[in-house]
Formats: C-alpha cells, sequence, structure tokens
C-alpha cells in the first residue's frame, strides 16, 4: 500500500544525463556497463556474469546491460541507492519513458522522423518514444535483477517491480501440491501491447525491394531470408560450413536454444549465393558467409573485409527503403514466408511450425489470422468480376416485348 508521505516527482521535468557506457567486456562476459569515470559498476556487472552463466546470448547481454544503466541514471537523478529503491521509483520510471524521447533520437537526420502511416508498406512509422515493449521488456530486466539480489540478500527488501494480485480469487488457488509455487499476475506497471496482427509483403512489393538492391550478397541474403524464414541474426550466423549444395539446405542455430536446424531454401537464393560466393568466399568453412563488400578499418587496425554486422545489414535495408519510399524491415520477410507457407495446402501447420523454429503451436496460429492487405485484394477482385459480370449479361425484354423488334427500333445489333 502506497504512503501518503511518498515522494512526488515531476517526472516530466526529469532528464537523465548521458553518463556512463555500455563497453565490450574482456573475460567471459561479452558487455559491461561503466560509470562516468569508466569505472565498472559492480552490482550490473555480477549480474551480468550470473546471467551469461545462465547461458543467454551476447545480444541478451547487451540488451540487459543498457536498460540497467538506465536505471541506475535514472535513480542518480533521483537520489535514490539500487538497494533502496521501491516501486515508487519504478512507477516514476515508466512514466517518464512514457513521455520522453529516446536519447538516440536526436542524432537521427530530419528526414527520418517520420509519423503516419507508410504509403507503400502500410505500416506505422516508428516514432521517437519508448515502444510498450520495450517498458515491458525494462520492467522483466529490472524485476530479475533485483530478485538476483534479493536471494543474496544484498539488494532491496522488497522488489521493486512488483506484481498485481490475482484478480478473482487467492493466489495458487489451484497449485498442484507435487510443483513448485510459481508466481502469479501480471507486472504491475507493464503498459498494454495492441495486438497486430503478421502482414505479408505483396509479390509486387518484394519484386520492387529485390529490384532496388546493389550486390550479389544483397539479394542472397535476403532471397534466403523470405524462402526459409529465419531471423535476421540466424542468417548473419551461418558460415561456410551450414550451406548443403546438393539438397539446398542451410544450416541456422535458433535464437534463444542456439539448436541446430537445417532449413530448405529456394533455389533462385542458392543461385545468388553462387554468385556472391564466386567474389566473397569463405576464408574456412568455420568462418562468417556474410562479408562487407569494402575494406574497413576498426581502431588501429589496417584496412580488411569485416564480418556484416547487424547495423550495417540495417543500413542496408535502409538504402532500400529511401529508393522506394517504404520502411520494410528483415522481420516483415519472415512473416511473408510464413504466411506463404500458411496459405498453401500441401504445408500442415506443424511444417509450418518447424520451418519457424516455434516451441509451441499456439505461436504458429497467429499466422492463421486473415492479413488485411489480402482481403481488400480479394473483395477488389470480387467487385472487379461483378462488373464483368453484369456488363457481359445480355439485356432481357420486358413481359410482352419481342426483343427483335425493340433492336429495330432502338439501333440494336441485326439478327
Amino acid at each position: 500500500m502506497a504512503s501518503m508521505f511518498e515522494v512526488q516527482r515531476d517526472v516530466c521535468a526529469l532528464v537523465l544525463p548521458r553518463t556512463g557506457r555500455v563497453v565490450r567486456g574482456g573475460d567471459v562476459v561479452p558487455w559491461l556497463a561503466i560509470d562516468a569515470r569508466g569505472v565498472t559498476i559492480e552490482p550490473i556487472n555480477r549480474f551480468l556474469r550470473d546471467f551469461v552463466a545462465q547461458g543467454n546470448s551476447a545480444g541478451s547481454v547487451r540488451s540487459y546491460a543498457y536498460v540497467l544503466q538506465r536505471w541506475w541514471r535514472f535513480l542518480a537523478v533521483v537520489e535514490v541507492r539500487w538497494d533502496r529503491a521501491t516501486a515508487t521509483e519504478t512507477r516514476d520510471l515508466v512514466l517518464w519513458m512514457m513521455r520522453s524521447a529516446k536519447p538516440d533520437s536526436a542524432m537521427r537526420p530530419a528526414g527520418a522522423r517520420r509519423v503516419g502511416v507508410n504509403p507503400v508498406t502500410r505500416k506505422r512509422y516508428l516514432d521517437d518514444g519508448y515502444q510498450p515493449r520495450t517498458i515491458r521488456h525494462n520492467n522483466a530486466v529490472l524485476r530479475s535483477f533485483d530478485e538476483y539480489w534479493i536471494e543474496r540478500g544484498e539488494g532491496p527488501l522488497l522488489n521493486p517491480v512488483p506484481r498485481d494480485r490475482v484478480r478473482g480469487g487467492r493466489p495458487n488457488a489451484h497449485h498442484n501440491p507435487l510443483e513448485p509455487f510459481r508466481p502469479e499476475g501480471r507486472l504491475r506497471y507493464n503498459p498494454p501491447v495492441p495486438k497486430r496482427a503478421p502482414r505479408a509483403m505483396p509479390d509486387e512489393r518484394w519484386d520492387d525491394l529485390f529490384g532496388s538492391l546493389r550486390s550479389d550478397r544483397d539479394r542472397a541474403l535476403l532471397a534466403l531470408a523470405i524462402s526459409t524464414a529465419a531471423r535476421a541474426s540466424e542468417l548473419l550466423g551461418i558460415s561456410g560450413g551450414d550451406v548443403d549444395w546438393g539438397d539446398q539446405l542451410v544450416r541456422v542455430r535458433r535464437k534463444g536454444t542456439r539448436a541446430e536446424q537445417w532449413l530448405p531454401a529456394s533455389p533462385e537464393s542458392f543461385m545468388w549465393l553462387r554468385l556472391y560466393l564466386s567474389e566473397f568466399a569463405p576464408r574456412s568453412p568455420g568462418s562468417t558467409l556474410w562479408w562487407t563488400l569494402r575494406r574497413r578499418s576498426l581502431g588501429d587496425e589496417p584496412l580488411a573485409y569485416r564480418p556484416l554486422t547487424y547495423d550495417a545489414l540495417r543500413a542496408m535495408l535502409r538504402r532500400a527503403n529511401d529508393l522506394l519510399g517504404a520502411n520494410w524491415t528483415m522481420h516483415d520477410l519472415r512473416h511473408t514466408c510464413a504466411l506463404r507457407m500458411v496459405r498453401d495446402e500441401g504445408l500442415s501447420m506443424r511444417d509450418v511450425q518447424t520451418i519457424l523454429g516455434h516451441a509451441h503451436l499456439s505461436t504458429t496460429e497467429i499466422y492463421l489470422e486473415e492479413d488485411d492487405l489480402e482481403v481488400i485484394r480479394r473483395v477488389h477482385q470480387h467487385l472487379n468480376n461483378r462488373r464483368d459480370a453484369d456488363s457481359a449479361a445480355a439485356p432481357t425484354a420486358a413481359h410482352g416485348y419481342d426483343i427483335a423488334d425493340l433492336d429495330v427500333l432502338l439501333g440494336g445489333a441485326p439478327r
């Protein structure tokens, strides 16, 4: 229960300083959080070390480090120690995120700041604010961080990210006594996330996007994406030994589980891959398949071809979008492939689930929902067919009239 004497902050007036950074780690922890003096933030980095030991990927470590560094900046502004934080601080941080712009938005060019719906893709532009999914991810990270320290008796007495009470009954009302208790109730300050049905890229839009690409590498990469439904991070992790040319398969490491899986790809994607590899063959079967097209330098290192990164892939797609006036993403290709497979009567939902790498069939069932653009296309076709049928129908004479006499009188076709 909230106290009537709790601090009432003007969250709109809070300004978080750009102090500290997230840098690459030198040991088993791939990413570290440091403060303004360049000293590692020990509570964060000890948690990240345990997080890595649980088998989480480097990308997840980086994401958690940025969330916790934002939490540290916020606590410094409100002058609250991390081990004295309460639900009030979590609530105020969520309110601040709902009304603030991302720090990187100030670095974006003016032409990239767009609002509304893109006329080509019919997708809404992302604004400079924090999205509901980002806020929910922020709360989940903070709760796991404090749970780690509460277990060790060194953190706050209560988790500052509370759960709501279960509505309509007591907690664990139907608990199996043979199983451990699980927390019930949603996180209290999680905003609702609007439900968005996946959309397929129309064939003509795919042709436009593919035609705007500048290199065989980009064509091979996007052709593999739209035929295998693999995620961008999974495609970038392919090495030279992960390509089966005979059976036209590629092997990916699934996001999260890191399980290896062979995926069938289209003959066209292998054709473009062959053209790309004729110039940029991998150095060894274990080396990455995707390289930059130009030599680049990193710090004091000399110019050399570098492995293609996720940021470089996004930059490539951004250039294509600028030519088309679109805002397609790599995940749109995954949705397109999934919806194409669902509409194929020769494939079952179990087949689609296997290709997508979903653990539960209920996740795959979201692709059973009708795409709005596809429904509009079919209705337009229905209306056009009705118009053609009405215009092709022969006129009939009313009862009591001879059609031949009407043709002579009204100048109809001679019989």
